[in-house]
């Protein structure tokens, strides 16, 4: 029997600004044993027609995660680590209510699986007290896996928001988003 063994002081960040679209983070993720070759995370453009700029989506893992209220099959669960899984193979219907739901637009549904899959902060590996494949060859640290502390030290004109406002409803998220110093929350119009 494997014992889970996560670092508590450690917290997965992601710096959009960062993000060069090398899309190492996807091939690392797709290279996962438990991912089936496919990468549950993505690196999509902010604005193709006007700018090369990109960023890089993962599974925010929401304390609330909406993807598992709106799954008529249960199919999707919170762990008590706060890890939000994909879909359960032998539960999920593929009805894709959860990649509707989810306000980041993380899950997505594999048609030749017909399931529901996303990111998983790499479990297999941050039980064991390792880091997240994507953060472990991310180039200009657009993803960063570690403590606060280390992060401070690196960009200390910036701040970690896990708090994201969508019209009248707050999200709080296991995931941090770097923002420019003095930012408490993302509030999406």
């Amino acid at each position: 029997m494997q014992t889970t063994t996560f670092k508590t002081d450690e917290e997965f960040f992601v710096d959009p600004q960062r993000c060069i679209g090398c899309h190492a983070c996807e091939m690392a993720c797709a290279e996962c044993e438990t991912n089936g070759q496919l990468p549950m995370i993505s690196v999509d453009y902010v604005s193709r027609a006007d700018s090369p700029q990109t960023s890089v989506q993962v599974c925010m893992h929401c304390e609330d995660p909406v993807c598992a209220r709106v799954c008529p099959a249960d199919a999707i669960q919170k762990d008590e680590f706060g890890i939000v899984h994909s879909a359960t193979t032998a539960r999920c219907i593929a009805c894709a209510n959860c990649v509707i739901a989810c306000p980041f637009g993380v899950p997505k549904k594999f048609e030749p699986t017909k399931l529901m899959m996303k990111c998983n902060m790499c479990y297999d590996r941050t039980s064991a007290g390792r880091k997240p494949m994507c953060a472990t060859v991310c180039p200009s640290g657009a993803l960063f896996y570690g403590t606060r502390a280390q992060l401070a030290a690196q960009r200390p004109a910036s701040v970690a928001v896990n708090v994201f406002r969508f019209g009248r409803e707050t999200v709080r998220t296991k995931v941090n988003v770097m923002m420019p110093a003095g930012a408490t929350e993302l509030i999406v119009d």
